[in-house]
C-alpha cells in the first residue's frame, strides 16, 4: 500500500487521482481548500482517506497539513503537487497583482509542499514526486505566457529535483497533460487578465474566445490520466517528463523539430562566441 500526499484534490486531476489510488487499494492524503468537497465526492473511502484543509500558499498551513499525514499514516510515499490555477491574457495586459497570484500558488506553493513533504521522504530513502505540469510547461502559446511561464519554472525545479533526489532514493517525474476534461477553463480556476488591450485581439484574444468555446469540450479523459499516473507510481524507473494526451505528443514533437530547425539555421552564429583560439 501506498500512501499518497495531493494536492488540489477536491476536483479535476487531483480528484481523480485520489479515488484511482483508493481503488487500487492505497491511502491518500487528499488537501484542498474545502475539504468537505473530497469527502462529499469520495463518501466510501473509509479510514484510508485523510481529507485535509490546505492553501499551498500558507506555509504554516502546509507543514500542519503534512505532520498530519504523518501522524496519520506514519510516512508518505508519493507527493502530487496539483495544486494551480490559470491567467489567460497578453503578457502586457496581466498586471503584477495578476501574475504573482499564478506564481504564487503553480510555484510557491509546489515549493512550500515539496519542502515539507521531503524531509519525511529522505528520512526513509523512499519516495515519489509527480509535479502537474502542463503542455504550456514546455511551449507556450498566445494568452499563455504568465501560465506558461509558472509551468516552465516547474520543469526547471523538477529536473533539478531529480538530479537532486535521485541519489537519495526518491524519483521525480514531472508530468505534461494536454487539454483535458476537468474544470481548468472555468472561472473558478482559469482567470482572465482584467484588462484587455484591442492590438492583440487576433492573438491572446483568439485564446480567450477558444477556453469559453473549449470549456467541458476539451478531448482528453481525466480518469484515465488518473489511471496513467497512478501507474507511472508503480514503475521501477518512471521518465523524468510524461506526456499526457495526442494534443500534449503532437505539440511537444513540433517544437522538438522547430528547435531542431532553428538550431541548425543559426548553429553557426552561436558558436562563433568563443574566444579565438591561440595562434
Amino acid at each position: 500500500m501506498q500512501v499518497w500526499f495531493i494536492t488540489g484534490a477536491s476536483r479535476g486531476f487531483g480528484l481523480e487521482i485520489a479515488r484511482r489510488a483508493l481503488a487500487d487499494g492505497d491511502a491518500v492524503v487528499a488537501t484542498a481548500r474545502d475539504p468537505k468537497a473530497v469527502r462529499e465526492a469520495l463518501p466510501d473511502a473509509g479510514e484510508r482517506l485523510l481529507a485535509v484543509a490546505l492553501d499551498v500558499t500558507d506555509e504554516a498551513g502546509v507543514r500542519e497539513a503534512v505532520a498530519a499525514a504523518v501522524e496519520r499514516f506514519g510516512r508518505i510515499d508519493v507527493l502530487v503537487n496539483n495544486a494551480g490555477r490559470g491567467l489567460v491574457g497578453a503578457v502586457e495586459e496581466a498586471s503584477d497583482e495578476e501574475a504573482r497570484a499564478v506564481f504564487d500558488t503553480n510555484v510557491f506553493g509546489l515549493l512550500a509542499v515539496s519542502r515539507a513533504v521531503l524531509p519525511v521522504m529522505r528520512r526513509r530513502r523512499s519516495g515519489r514526486v509527480i509535479n502537474i505540469s502542463s503542455v504550456g510547461g514546455f511551449t507556450a502559446g498566445a494568452g499563455w505566457g504568465v501560465y506558461a511561464g509558472t509551468k516552465f519554472a516547474v520543469e526547471g525545479i523538477s529536473e533539478a529535483m531529480r538530479a537532486e533526489l535521485l541519489p537519495l532514493g526518491i524519483l521525480t517525474t514531472v508530468v505534461e497533460p494536454g487539454v483535458f476534461r476537468t474544470d481548468f477553463l472555468d472561472g473558478s480556476s482559469l482567470h482572465h487578465t482584467r484588462q484587455t488591450i484591442e492590438d492583440y485581439s487576433g492573438s491572446a484574444g483568439q485564446t480567450r474566445d477558444w477556453a469559453r468555446q473549449t470549456n467541458h469540450a476539451q478531448p482528453g479523459d481525466p480518469a484515465k490520466a488518473a489511471a496513467a499516473i497512478v501507474a507511472l507510481a508503480r514503475a521501477e524507473e518512471p521518465p523524468l517528463r510524461l506526456q499526457l494526451g495526442a494534443d500534449c505528443v503532437a505539440r511537444v514533437e513540433a517544437k522538438l523539430a522547430a528547435v531542431a530547425d532553428e538550431l541548425a539555421v543559426w548553429r553557426g552564429l552561436s558558436l562563433s562566441t568563443g574566444y579565438d583560439s591561440p595562434a
